[in-house]
């Protein structure tokens, strides 16, 4: 959620800036600066009443003890009175404060200076790319025609048993998924990330605090009966352990990694790109989160991209680096990269990782604060990433490794596949 100080300060720049993300704020900025305005003024005018209120009662006091009974019980109806009034001003004071919130969520975050303009994914800026495109054999098939031909995913059986979008992996497929798991989680441990097992469950107020509600409210699994949302990532409930909680600045850096399944109902998708694991209901990641001083939190973004990057280079993966663009940017953003790797059979680049900074709008609703060093509490700086989501890595691996003799594994993940070919 934005800085209402921000907003009052410079509403022209929130304004320009969130133009960016193709975002027309200016009714909804002027609408909040308005309400603002109208709480303030009935704050003071609050403030007031209470003020004399508290002044009359102590004139009753003095006139009782100067035994003026009548003196006192004309004051008392003149408390009475200013008491109607407190009570009426507070209730006029919570509906523009009510109001002024419910506009406040609907803000986007406002972008980085350095965000490029853009509308579409065709108006993200490459960064840099890297990795080796493979040399495939005449006639190279489709990860999912490998999957069955190895018979080590099965997209029937889930569709049978859910429906489309929740594979069954077995045999060297489950075995696969598990050692990326703990690939991906022993690499964040080694870097200083502490690791959780969060709950795939989550109430209203968390999916609120990290961005998730309102704006993706129709993207999430919701269970109606106890009023609780299916994760679409581990960022929700890993960056949700901090909401409410003062920190000491001393202990910032808090770097927090997970593995969990995730749940997206990708509503309005169809065709060729969600074919095989391109696009699932159901599927595996690690999250990488940081929580961090404000000061150096885009030092951080570029160092947990590095990260990103190290792991597809292990897995010996071409891969191409996006900063996104104004229009391409999530609601709750102000800077990310995504990573995509190039899946060789099909020809096309698949995003499998995004790493982003939400400076102070995770933290403003969540109210995560830290106190510095001087005694000042200031909102605290939010990150995550993927590091990494499976399934597109999956099909990377399979179409990019295959040979007439089966599917080899790059050596970083022997030590955690036990084998080195999928035959």
């Amino acid at each position: 959620m934005l800085n209402l100080q921000y907003l009052r300060a410079n509403p022209d720049e929130a304004v320009k800036l969130l133009a960016k993300k193709h975002f027309d704020s200016k009714k909804l900025i002027d609408e909040v600066i308005s309400m603002d305005i109208m709480r303030r003024s009935t704050q003071a005018e609050l403030d007031l009443l209470l003020s004399q209120s508290n002044k009359i009662s102590k004139e009753i006091g003095q006139l009782f003890a100067q035994g003026k009974q009548e003196d006192a019980a004309e004051k008392r109806k003149e408390s009475v009175r200013l008491r109607d009034d407190a009570r009426m001003l507070e209730n006029k004071l919570k509906s523009y404060e009510d109001k002024m919130y419910q506009l406040l969520v609907l803000l986007p975050n406002v972008p980085h200076d350095s965000v490029p303009d853009g509308k579409t994914p065709e108006d993200n800026v490459t960064v840099r790319a890297g990795g080796s495109m493979p040399s495939l054999p005449e006639h190279a098939k489709s990860h999912w025609e490998l999957a069955a031909q190895y018979d080590i995913i099965d997209f029937e059986i889930g569709n049978k048993v859910t429906g489309s979008g929740f594979p069954f992996y077995k045999g060297k497929g489950a075995k696969l998924q598990r050692a990326l798991i703990s690939f991906f989680l022993d690499h964040a441990i080694a870097k200083g990330y502490v690791e959780y097992q969060p709950p795939l469950l989550v109430n209203g107020e968390t999916a609120f605090a990290t961005g998730q509600l309102p704006d993706k409210d129709g993207q999430m699994y919701f269970v109606s009966d106890d009023k609780y949302y299916l994760i679409p990532t581990a960022e929700v409930p890993v960056t949700n352990v901090y909401r409410d909680v003062m920190l000491k600045e001393e202990q910032l850096p808090v770097k927090m990694t997970a593995y969990s399944q995730c749940f997206r109902r990708e509503a309005g998708s169809y065709g060729k790109d969600v074919r095989g694991l391109n696009r699932l209901h159901q599927f595996d990641k690690v999250e990488i989160v940081r929580i961090d001083h404000p000061d150096r939190s885009y030092d951080v973004l570029e160092e947990m991209v590095i990260h990103v990057e190290e792991l597809i280079n292990k897995l010996e993966l071409p891969y191409r680096i996006l900063k996104l663009c104004g229009g391409d940017m999530s609601f709750a953003s102000a800077l990310t990269y995504d990573f995509e790797v190039f899946c060789a059979a099909q020809k096309k680049w698949l995003e499998v990782s995004s790493v982003s900074n939400f400076e102070t709008f995770q933290s403003n609703r969540m109210k995560l604060r830290f106190k510095d060093r001087d005694g000042k509490i200031q909102l605290a700086h939010t990150l995550n990433g993927s590091a990494l989501a499976l399934p597109r890595i999956v099909a990377s691996l399979l179409e990019n490794n295959q040979a007439a003799d089966g599917i080899k594994m790059p050596s970083a993940l022997i030590p955690y596949t036990g084998w080195n070919k999928i035959d």
